[in-house]
């Protein structure tokens, strides 16, 4: 029973030896892949975003590049390089993005874009986690009158086209046997002039874009938003299948900035919590020995320059669509702690 006993404590032993071993040895021998590679011999990433869209992704007055996507950009070049400046923003129209994608004319995409099997598939994609959860709507002006998609029967709606918000409204429409003509536009700019010029009665996309594009109109009260959704649209950044370990890094930085919103850790008193005793902080920000960038090839603190420089979940959303003209409510994009959809993994 003794030497019994003295054998299974060998045994274990060895295989705990085992496993610390190997777990350096994953730690020390991280691959890194050609899309992260490019990006590091470049000094620069090259990130899709949306240029047109208020809160989402705008160039500003100043001509720079800013809005709740954009920041996701930034973030990425932030854990990649310790710059969140060192991005190239390459503005990308919905009927481009996977042409863009594919040929490798981006390093990633972030830029109100759905998750849905074929694009994940069709496109060669690695979707990253959600960054915000939306649902398509239709606007309209008060004058009109109506409050439903029924009551738009034989009038138009005017809509993007190339988008999974065109597909919708057309099921919408099918299935409700209406007659609704639907004039299709390239962008989301040119769909709300088309909607302001009287080319339709209503125009539609995600309820996120409509509340952008009535926010910063000249006469806000003049529109808007109908009840009905018509969609789930989780949306969310993106890069191409052929570098995983990149799209890891995307993952885990986005789940980073959440984690770090969870615990109070904000680009303003992120220094206080460096000499944390918290075993989770320590993980999170990559101290006290713990491993966390060198998991995925990276600075080991690359969390510390992402929320340093970017901020968490919750300052990114408040800095871009928690402000006026937009003042939008978190609702299900709140954390999950607040009751909303906002979760991540733990740094483990």
């Amino acid at each position: 029973m003794i030497k019994r006993s003295i054998g299974f404590v060998l045994i274990l032993a060895l295989v705990l030896t085992l496993g610390a071993v190997s777990l350096v040895s994953a730690q020390d021998d991280v691959v890194v892949g050609p899309i992260t590679q490019q990006v590091m011999d470049r000094g620069e990433l090259i990130c899709g975003v949306n240029s047109a869209v208020a809160g989402f992704g705008i160039v500003n007055e100043a001509g720079e590049y800013e809005g709740f996507d954009v920041d996701f950009c930034r973030a990425v070049a932030a854990a990649v390089l310790g710059d969140a400046n060192a991005v190239q923003f390459r503005p990308v129209v919905a009927a481009d993005r996977q042409a863009v994608i594919q040929s490798g004319e981006i390093d990633m995409m972030s830029r109100n874009t759905t998750w849905t099997l074929s694009r994940d598939t069709l496109w060669g994609v690695t979707f990253g986690p959600t960054t915000f959860y939306d649902g398509q709507g239709i606007g309209t002006r008060v004058e009109l009158g109506v409050s439903t998609i029924e009551e738009l029967d034989g009038g138009s709606i005017c809509v993007q086209q190339g988008t999974t918000t065109e597909l919708n409204i057309a099921d919408a429409i099918s299935q409700r046997d209406l007659d609704i003509d639907l004039p299709t536009f390239p962008d989301a700019n040119s769909t709300w002039e088309g909607f302001l010029n009287g080319r339709c009665d209503a125009w539609t996309t995600d309820k996120s874009g409509i509340l952008a594009f009535h926010a910063t109109a000249d006469n806000p009260a003049e529109f808007m938003i109908l009840d009905e959704t018509f969609s789930k649209e989780p949306l969310g950044p993106l890069s191409p299948q052929s570098d995983p370990q990149f799209a890891d890094i995307i993952r885990w930085t986005v789940y980073g900035m959440i984690i770090a919103e969870e615990e109070g850790i904000t680009s303003e008193n992120i220094d206080d919590f460096m000499s944390t005793e918290d075993p989770e902080i320590q993980r999170l920000l990559g101290v006290g020995d713990n491993p966390a960038g060198s998991y995925l090839g990276i600075n080991n603190q690359f969390m510390v320059d992402v929320i340093r420089q970017v901020g968490n979940y919750g300052e990114v959303y408040d800095r871009n669509l928690g402000v006026a003209p937009f003042s939008l409510a978190r609702g299900i994009n709140a954390l999950w702690t607040d009751g909303g959809l906002v979760y991540a993994p733990p740094f483990r």
